[in-house]
Formats: C-alpha cells, structure tokens, sequence
C-alpha cells in the first residue's frame, strides 16, 4: 500500500508537470522535468541510439547535438526515424527552441549490445562515450528528450516523444493479490482448527 500511494502521487507529478509550461534549462536539471533548451542543431554530428520496431519497421532514435551560446552541446533525442525511409526528416534551420524532459545517463548492462563509434551507433546513453566518439571535448552530462509539438503530424518524422515517460503502477493488484492469498490462508487455518477440535 505504501509503494501503491508512492507511485500515485508519483504519476500525479509527471501529469502537473506534463501540462505545465516548460522551465528553462539549467546546468543540473531534475531527471525528467519538463525544460525548453535554445540553441542550434548540429547535423553534421548526428548519432543513432537503439534499435525499435514500430509496427513492421526498424528503426532507432535520432540524437543531433544542440550547440548553446556559453554551454556545452546537448544531446538531443529528437525522436525515432526508420533505418530506411521515403519521408524526409525535419532538419530546422537557425535558432530553435526545443521543448522536453530531461533525460539522465544510462547504466552499462553486460547484455547491452557494442556502440559502433565509427557508424555513429549507439545502444547505451552514455552522453560523455557519445560526445567524445562525435568530436566534442565535453558535453552535457545529460540529454533531452524533445516532445512533439501538439499540433505535429503523425506521420511526422522525427517522430518525437508525445509525452513524458509513465512508469506502470500495478501496485493495487499486487495488495489485492496478497491480502486475498492472506484472507485465503486464515480460512484454511479456521477449517484446519475446526476439524483438529471435531476429531
């Protein structure tokens, strides 16, 4: 019950902070707080981060650094793209302002496939590992998952997140389960008791 009101008011959060304004982008940013970032993209230092398949397609993310006037770049998840596609991937020019929600580094599993530094893959978000094989000296230590404009086409590509990450919350489920199988096993021990002081 405890984990259950935990991850409530959990999900609570993510939706305040969903459908509040974006705040600006500081140097230590809460992991998935909603920011807005300015800077401009660079594309000729775009990487791909997993593989993901979308119906029948494969395809991965598109990470183009985001150049800041007195910050370093940042990674920026623009969203998933085929490996193979007829549509042309947006690529705005000049100034943008990207709105998203923060996302930490993260941890090396042994299950993990190989980045491919010299192809530009990438299967672990290590934005240090990223940066350095793109030819940055130093990066930000985190990235920025960019979220689609609310008037953006489905079919738009990248196709960027259209909301901040929700984590499940079968906690009820499990507290029903436990106090059924509890509730279960007192009838048992009544019956048991019952028939040791018949017998």
């Amino acid at each position: 019950m405890q984990r259950l009101a935990w991850k409530t008011e959990l999900l609570e959060h993510l939706a305040a902070a969903e459908a509040a304004p974006p705040r600006p982008l500081g140097s230590e940013p809460v992991p998935y707080t909603k920011v807005e970032a300015t800077g401009r993209f660079d594309y000729a230092h775009e990487a791909m981060l997993g593989v993901e398949v979308r119906g029948t397609v494969l395809g991965a993310h598109l990470l183009t650094p985001l150049l800041r006037p007195e910050a370093p770049p940042l990674l920026v998840d623009r969203g998933w793209v085929p490996f193979e596609r007829s549509a042309p991937v947006a690529r705005p020019e000049g100034a943008v302002a990207v709105t998203g929600y923060v996302r930490p580094p993260d941890s090396r599993s042994i299950f993990a496939p190989s980045d491919d530094p010299a192809g530009r893959r990438f299967y672990t978000f290590d934005p240090a590992a990223i940066g350095s094989a793109l030819g940055f000296d130093r990066v930000a230590p985190f990235g920025l998952v960019a979220l689609a404009p609310a008037d953006a086409p489905p079919a738009a590509l990248p196709a960027a997140a259209r909301s901040l990450p929700r984590p499940n919350n079968p906690h009820l489920g499990y507290a029903i389960t436990w106090y059924g199988l509890a509730a279960a096993l007192v009838g048992v021990f009544i019956a048991f008791a019952r028939r040791r002081g018949a017998g």
